[in-house]
């Protein structure tokens, strides 16, 4: 049942990818509503990393390992986004869908996180839960609102969406396996390298993406989204 558990609490923390996702298909955006909202998702990322992925990374290896796991996140995000530019190239859809990449290197290590947190008997913050089902919604509307003007289907959309839901509820599964066949397994190393992937998209996809449409707004945005989820980890 535990199992069971942890791979619904993944599919229900990432959730929002796929609602926000499909909403872009029945609802027009408008392009500054979009940088807007984009650039309010990069805040509250920038305070997941500060106040949640690095400090839980800290809490239980060394700060030399910290900064291992998260470079090796970047790595995992710039080959990922090295795959998409060959094959969607780095502009209009190309440009989409390295936010895309990057909520997989984000979500998936999260959901690990879910997963082991349910395999150590860890108290699920539910502050957390939260912060991640709001962070993606803009975080999958902006990429989807611009796929869609591309000629993008609803079909097409949910395909994309749903696996990487879907994946990061099996990420959780894994998440709480490893802590049966290892007990001593704990999140840390998840977390830094989510947090690494996280910076890497921010600085290459997320942040030009909403300056791009949201104008000098995408940096107040940016600001708001930080001090909301500031706010939420007090």
């Amino acid at each position: 049942m535990e199992l069971l558990g942890a791979f619904a609490l993944g599919i229900l923390g990432q959730s929002s990818l796929l609602l926000a996702g499909l909403f872009a298909c029945w609802v027009t955006v408008p392009s500054r509503i979009v940088g807007i909202l984009a650039g309010f998702g990069a805040g509250a990322m920038i305070a997941a990393v500060a106040f949640d992925l690095v400090p839980e990374a800290e809490a239980n290896i060394a700060l030399w390992e910290t900064v291992l796991w998260m470079l090796v996140g970047v790595a995992i995000f710039m080959l990922g986004d090295r795959f998409v530019d060959k094959k969607f190239g780095t502009t209009g859809a190309g440009a989409a869908m390295g936010i895309v990449v990057g909520s997989v290197v984000d979500g998936v290590p999260e959901s690990l996180i879910f997963g082991i947190q349910i395999g150590t008997g860890t108290t699920i913050s539910l502050a957390f839960l939260a912060a991640v089902f709001v962070s993606n919604i803009p975080q999958a509307l902006a990429p989807s609102a611009d796929l869609v003007q591309r000629g993008w289907s609803v079909g097409r959309l949910a395909l994309l969406w749903g696996m990487v839901v879907l994946a990061c509820g099996v990420a959780a599964a894994l998440g709480y396996l490893a802590t049966v066949a290892l007990p001593d397994a704990y999140g840390s190393r998840a977390a830094a390298l989510a947090a690494g992937g996280l910076l890497a998209m921010l600085t290459n996809s997320l942040m030009p993406f909403a300056f791009e449409r949201g104008k000098d707004w995408a940096g107040a945005a940016t600001v708001v989204g930080f001090c909301l989820s500031m706010l939420g980890t007090a």
